[in-house]
């Protein structure tokens, strides 16, 4: 089951019949650290403390960006963070980020000099003082590491995020971690029609359309995504990262890499991407967007339909697959997944209890212009899809041809 990333292929999303029963959840979406597991030194790492103005769900915010249990580039250790490596304009960084509730953990030392953020109020980052004692502040620019469960500081009861960040692209990560955890996106403008999408979007108020502006990051993995049952492309992309992907920076779980640089791809020898099972039409996608990427990367600050044109210019980009690098790179809100195997049948069947086709699907999600994708994501959140009739389709495996 994909849900996160709404790039939903044959056999990706297993839909169920009824009304959904939302899972208790704590307000906002976050699941707080276990006081029994401690976080990993600090180190050489840089730090950082952001208190998001507005309710986080953190996994199904940031979840958007993994690709299969097995991803290299995105896993979660037994804390509940999660850890992500990317490819920053500095070189690579792994990042790993965790929410606890406001208070528990707000306070604490400061990181090492040059650690990334900003100084916060009195109390808010430095030396801990006795259990429940406000710290005093850290120095400009550098950022607090957690403290002991019980410190307080200026922090309210909100949530607040810890993320540490290791390698030559940690400064990189920290400054684009609101952006990544949905500082940027914008649902005040979000008026659900629909007595479904409005439900939903109560029950799910810590769900934002993020934007990691990492565009050819976001392009791969898409593009092995078409027209193929998720296991497939998750394997490919799986494969082809642990044979070309580098070692991340820092402590990052077992298996991990980092998305190798577009020259990289350009060189993958024909046979590696068959021992990967991505046929020729795929790798050529692929390739082609790599010996461009540095054009590529302009999208992620581009207007919506600017950003679409530029995708679709290159060959083998459609409009399903620009929707969903656009829906992660750039936070596109409006991104439709059009095309998608899955998305048409279920937003169909949840508003109108029957299938639609892409033209049923968009007459339906009008109302919603510039919020289109949040409502298809609520209403895949919904699980209200139409019941299963056959088996899911199997994964091919073109490595056997």
């Amino acid at each position: 089951m994909r849900e996160p990333a709404l790039g939903l292929r044959s056999g990706s999303l297993s839909a169920r019949r009824g009304a959904a029963i939302p899972a208790p959840r704590p307000a906002g979406g976050w699941a707080p650290l276990p006081v029994a597991v401690a976080p990993p030194s600090a180190g050489d790492a840089l730090t950082r403390c952001w208190q998001p103005p507005f309710p986080l769900d953190l996994a199904r915010t940031l979840g958007v960006h993994r690709r299969g249990r097995g991803d290299p580039a995105y896993q979660t250790d037994a804390a509940g963070a999660a850890w992500r490596t990317s490819l920053t304009p500095d070189g690579p960084g792994t990042l790993r980020v965790y929410v606890v509730p406001g208070g528990a953990g707000a306070a604490g030392t400061p990181g090492p000099a040059g650690a990334a953020g900003t100084p916060g109020p009195a109390g808010a980052a430095g030396t801990p003082g006795p259990a429940g004692a406000a710290g005093t502040p850290g120095p400009a620019g550098a950022a607090a590491t957690p403290g002991p469960v019980g410190a307080t500081g200026a922090t309210g009861a909100r949530p607040v995020v810890h993320a540490m960040a290791w390698g030559p692209g940690a400064a990189w990560l920290l400054a684009s971690l609101p952006g990544l955890l949905g500082a940027d996106d914008d649902p005040s403008r979000f008026e659900p029609v629909h007595p479904l999408v409005k439900e939903m979007f109560r029950v799910h108020p810590g769900l934002r359309i993020a934007r990691s502006a990492r565009v050819f990051e976001a392009l791969i993995p898409a593009v092995l995504e078409q027209k193929v049952v998720g296991a497939e492309a998750t394997r490919a992309w799986r494969l082809l990262l642990l044979k070309f992907g580098d070692l991340p920076p820092g402590p990052a779980p077992r298996g991990m890499r980092v998305c190798p640089p577009p020259r990289t791809w350009v060189r993958i020898p024909s046979w590696e991407w068959h021992r990967a099972g991505v046929e020729l039409v795929r790798a050529r996608t692929i390739i082609g967007a790599a010996r461009v990427a540095h054009r590529l990367e302009e999208i992620a600050t581009m207007p919506s339909a600017e950003a679409d044109r530029r995708l679709r210019s290159l060959s083998g980009i459609g409009p399903w697959t620009s929707a969903e690098i656009r829906q992660r790179a750039c936070g596109d809100a409006d991104a439709v997944s059009v095309g998608d195997y899955h998305l048409p049948s279920i937003v169909g069947w949840a508003l109108t209890g029957q299938k639609v086709d892409d033209a049923g699907m968009l007459q339906l999600l009008a109302p919603y212009a510039g919020h289109r994708h949040r409502a298809a994501r609520l209403l895949v959140l919904s699980g209200m899809g139409p019941p299963r009739r056959g088996p899911r389709n199997a994964p091919r495996d073109y490595r056997r041809i």
